[in-house]
């Protein structure tokens, strides 16, 4: 069954995507927001419970505006903080991020367990960037929060990279695109060479849900699949979106 949350302000929350750290609404309204999402992210099963430190998310968030070089992000605050809380809460031991660009992305993921945002230890966290340029500026931007490099960045194709890996997966992030003619319908294809590496349990990010809902749909039609997945929903409180299925 199709599930979705979605705010009725969704479309008129919008960000200023050259200015990363604009507060767009107070943070209790945003904290009201996310935790509404994660309550149906628990019913449905994803989620063991809701419970994270808001304390850490905004440690993570201001050593991210003083150390991170941000040229543009789509990331919301909103956004950020639920991709932490998803984390922060399934603690993955092995995460994979695809399509990181600067680091944001990946950092959002990652500082769950690493910098001044971890409140776990994982065994491997992987964030795959297919230009060098913004593979080089996002691993520069990842150090400053972890000098002792505990998350990797690698530079290279996203599908390559987790056909590749040898391991199980218990987190992987989407946010990646295939360039002109593919765009984000590349998700289905990092999917696919991930599928059978993912962990009993293990949660797939596809961020672009909304705006990017035609273009993927193939991949929506995948993850919302019983036979192939167990839970999907959609969290739709910007006008991106997130889904967030189990296996």
């Amino acid at each position: 069954m199709l599930r979705e949350f979605r705010t009725q302000d969704w479309d008129s929350y919008r960000m200023d995507f050259r200015n990363p750290h604009q507060e767009i609404e107070p943070i209790e309204r945003e904290m009201a927001v996310v935790d509404a999402a994660l309550a149906v992210l628990h019913e449905a099963g994803i989620l063991p419970h809701t419970r994270y430190d808001h304390g850490k998310l905004l440690a993570l968030r201001q050593a991210v505006r003083e150390n991170f070089e941000i040229p543009w992000t789509a990331i919301t605050p909103r956004m950020q903080r639920l991709i932490y809380a998803i984390n922060a809460i399934h603690q993955p031991r092995v995460m994979i991020a695809a399509g990181i660009f600067c680091g944001n992305t990946f950092i959002c993921n990652a500082g769950a367990a690493v910098g001044p945002g971890a409140c776990y230890r994982a065994e491997r966290l992987i964030g795959v960037e297919i230009q060098p340029a913004e593979a080089e500026r996002a691993q520069q931007n990842v150090r400053r929060l972890d000098p002792e490099g505990h998350a990797e960045v690698i530079a290279g194709d996203a599908v390559d990279v987790v056909t590749a890996f040898d391991g199980q997966i218990d987190l992987l992030y989407l946010d990646a695109d295939g360039g002109p003619g593919g765009g984000k319908s590349i998700y289905l294809q990092i999917l696919l060479a991930a599928y059978d590496k993912l962990a009993p349990g293990a949660l797939v990010l596809a961020h672009n849900s909304v705006n990017a809902g035609p273009t993927i749909a193939p991949y929506l039609d995948f993850v919302r699949d019983p036979w192939r997945m167990s839970a999907s929903v959609n969290i739709v409180i910007d006008p991106e979106g997130l889904e967030v299925s189990m296996r």
